[in-house]
């Protein structure tokens, strides 16, 4: 991706051109191929980055193996894990590229500079923070008062193309169900 389309994302999120030049100053962009991790469970993060292309997803291991996917991370979105690296703390979950993606990436001790030179920030910071936590809070909501065809119909209405780019799998662990309850209630909703 070239700086032009760097800075046409950024302008989309509203960073004014001075803070703008600022991030790109201490960012690199970064290209990860599907099914790369970014960050694995257990690592201390000491980076983040702002999605650029492509396609990520947050998602925990059990001990036996299986997999839940967090959520899905699609361009414009900051993809972190934030409390693991704002503790200096291993992460709890794994950052996994799906398809061929770019970010753009920042070292935590470069934002905290970057930070402390700029009131902006902490404004960029607290945006994205609330952006998360309603996100988390709808995502509980639904896990918790929703049946799974809502969950899945809430999928489909958030995420319209995401079904063609994801395993059945991955939909049925983010729906908190099986595969098999997945493909039972694809086919009910299309009959």
């Amino acid at each position: 991706m070239n700086k032009s389309s760097v800075q046409k994302l950024l302008d989309t999120l509203n960073i004014p051109e001075k803070e703008s030049d600022d991030l790109l100053s201490i960012s690199k962009t970064v290209e990860l191929g599907g099914e790369e991790t970014y960050i694995s469970e257990g690592q201390v993060p000491r980076k983040f980055a702002i999605v650029l292309n492509g396609l990520f997803r947050y998602y925990y291991i059990d001990e036996k193996g299986n997999q839940f996917t967090k959520g899905f991370i699609l361009p414009g979105n900051v993809l972190s894990s934030y409390s693991a690296m704002r503790n200096r703390t291993p992460s709890f979950f794994y950052i996994q590229a799906l398809e061929n993606s770019e970010i753009l990436e920042v070292t935590y001790r470069k934002w905290l500079q970057l930070q402390n030179n700029s009131p902006y920030w902490d404004k960029f910071l607290i945006f994205a923070l609330e952006r998360g936590y309603y996100i988390k809070e709808k995502r509980e909501r639904e896990l918790l008062l929703l049946d799974a065809e809502a969950r899945y119909r809430t999928f489909l209405s958030e995420f319209p193309d995401l079904e063609k780019r994801v395993t059945q799998q991955m939909i049925a662990s983010y729906l908190g169900i099986k595969p098999e309850s997945l493909s039972r209630i694809r086919k009910k909703m299309s009959g």
